[in-house]
């Protein structure tokens, strides 16, 4: 096997892949080397998804026209001249890796004047072919208009996601990037549609407030902390505010954007027994430490950190948080001494979705007589209902779940519903206990997957519209999936650039504002996963999930009579003893068993 040196073309699109995966990177990228150049206005201009067109326009120090080619070659930077600098980094680039990798990849026009020159100058690149220069007439600052990108990389073109996807990666490194700097003005706009125009904010939680909505700001407490090893500035979300979708966890270091799940269980070991389980707080926490103390140089893309006292670090975050929930009325404790003083911590406004506080209550037949003939015939032909593993459960060879009972129904006076959670009725062996979220699982879990692999809709229920802020990203992810969620019977709207109107959700799922809003938010976390499984599993993933949300949120059973209804629906699914996920949905109890109890 023969040696040889790859020519520099392709050495350069190998190495671009490690920079530029998609449009998004793109944006990250020169956005950033907008605001190391000092600039006090930065444009983002976006046409189909980033496929098309990525241009980024600046008003900072702009280039020489030796420079405006210069720094399209491979390590040109102006950040590092010796070893010693990679020890104290403070802008954002500095490996000089960024534009070279995007002329390997792409056709990319820069117009730039230096600041107090009289003329600027027009370069060409295209796949890291040098083309053209030529003085121009141009604003101070720089220009980069990046076109066709991956036009000579077919397949990574190929693979790239739907617009709406692509373009939410792109939403996401902008939003990471204004939020660095709020002294600095910002703008995004796609196919013509301004998506954010950021002014300089007067402060951190002004452009939170301008980039995610106010209710997000509404739902922040403070945080801060100075040690000796790091200081900590920021928000994070209070408990009652927790989702189940993940979206608005940021965290900086030394103004600079990174990922870090162990600093992520450090956020969350402060919210230990604060949140309910599988939901997680928003949270903007920016860290100042000593640059010579940790490495940003261990990723391509400088989005992961490397800290020299992680431990530590983790420790002085956690506590610091929790320090500032405790402030923030939910575990402070109460002065007795102060007039002023509230009586209770404050629970927050959602805290009945999550723990829902309610009067126990049964349906009543006030025509039902106990001492009347009992109803007979519960046993399924084919079957018994018998003990097994210490535990009772209905065995059927045949399972002919469609014989359950001998008749289809049941009178409603045989029926009891236990505080809305339960159903309790006869069978020849006992009393059979049927869970009302089980069975509603299973039922629209039958009737989604059938939804999924046709068209048409499911009954929609009607209501008065909800109005929801969901966020750019997320109203993106709604758009994306805008003919799945129709085809399930959810009728959303979208309302602006951040926002979403639900106007109809499935037959079975919760009409109440405060669980329509819950809802919605589950509803992303469900579009977000990544659903590339194989056709038939990805179906029944799906169906599942969405089974479980309406099953969760559904309006409470408050009488016999719906109760019927519900057993009838479920008897006629395809498997009424269990969930699609396995769990059991109804159970006897055995006449020996009460016997027992008396």
């Amino acid at each position: 096997m023969e040696l040889r040196i790859l020519p520099r073309n392709i050495a350069d699109m190998i190495a671009a892949g490690e920079v530029v995966q998609r449009p998004a990177s793109v944006v990250k990228e020169l956005m950033e080397n907008a605001v190391d150049a000092g600039a006090s206005q930065v444009t983002v201009v976006i046409t189909d998804a980033g496929r098309t067109l990525v241009q980024v326009i600046d008003d900072g120090t702009g280039m020489s026209p030796d420079d405006a080619v210069l720094c399209f070659e491979r390590h040109a930077t102006s950040k590092i001249a010796t070893a010693e600098d990679l020890q104290d980094i403070t802008t954002f680039g500095f490996r000089g890796e960024a534009l070279a990798s995007i002329a390997a990849v792409a056709d990319v026009v820069l117009r730039t004047r230096l600041k107090g020159a009289d003329l600027g100058v027009e370069v060409e690149f295209s796949g890291s072919e040098h083309l053209a220069t030529r003085e121009a007439s141009v604003p101070e600052g720089s220009n980069f208009a990046v076109r066709n990108l991956f036009y000579n990389i077919p397949a990574r073109r190929k693979f790239l996601k739907s617009d709406n996807v692509e373009f939410r990666h792109i939403v996401e490194e902008f939003q990471r990037v204004a939020l660095t700097r709020p002294d600095l003005g910002f703008s995004l706009t796609h196919n013509g549609r301004d998506i954010h125009v950021l002014k300089p904010a007067k402060s951190l939680k002004f452009r939170i407030m301008d980039l995610l909505g106010a209710q997000v700001v509404g739902d922040v407490v403070d945080i801060s902390a100075d040690t000796t090893l790091a200081r900590v500035r920021g928000f994070v979300g209070r408990p009652e505010s927790a989702r189940k979708t993940l979206g608005n966890q940021f965290l900086f270091v030394n103004g600079r954007y990174f990922r870090s799940p162990y600093l992520h269980k450090a956020v969350m070991k402060a919210y230990e027994g604060l949140v309910p389980e599988g939901t997680t707080p928003s949270y903007f926490i920016y860290l100042e430490v000593d640059p010579h103390s940790i490495d940003v140089n261990i990723h391509p893309t400088k989005t992961e950190i490397k800290f020299e006292e992680d431990s530590v670090i983790f420790q002085i975050l956690s506590a610091c948080i929790r320090e500032s929930l405790g402030r923030g009325t939910l575990a402070g404790d109460i002065d007795f001494d102060n007039p002023e003083a509230r009586e209770m911590p404050v629970i927050g406004t959602r805290f009945e979705e999550y723990h829902p506080v309610s009067v126990p209550e049964a349906g009543v037949d006030p025509s039902y007589n106990p001492f009347e003939t009992a109803f007979e015939g519960a046993r399924p032909a084919g079957g018994s209902m018998a003990p097994s593993g210490g535990s009772s459960r209905y065995v059927d060879p045949h399972e002919d779940y469609g014989r359950l009972f001998e008749e289809r129904t049941l009178p409603t006076a045989q029926i009891l519903v236990v505080q809305g959670r339960y159903i309790l009725s006869q069978s020849a062996s006992g009393v059979m206990v049927t869970s009302v979220r089980r069975a509603r699982e299973r039922i629209l879990y039958e009737r989604f997957l059938k939804l999924l692999g046709k068209e048409g809709h499911v009954s929609q229920t009607a209501l008065f519209p909800v109005q929801v802020a969901v966020g750019v990203e997320n109203r993106l992810l709604v758009d994306e999936h805008a003919d799945l969620l129709r085809r399930l019977g959810f009728d959303i709207d979208p309302f602006g650039t951040d926002t979403v109107v639900v106007n109809g959700v499935p037959e079975g799922y919760s009409t109440e504002p405060g669980k329509v809003q819950t809802m919605v938010g589950d509803l992303l976390r469900i579009l977000a996963d990544d659903h590339t499984a194989l056709p038939g599993m990805m179906e029944q993933s799906m169906a599942q999930q969405f089974a479980a949300l309406g099953a969760s949120g559904g309006e409470k059973l408050t009488s016999p009579t719906e109760a019927q209804r519900l057993l009838d629906a479920l008897l006629s699914t395809g498997n009424p003893e269990f969930t699609s996920s396995g769990r059991r949905i109804i159970s006897i109890l055995p006449l020996d068993e009460l016997d027992k109890r008396f």
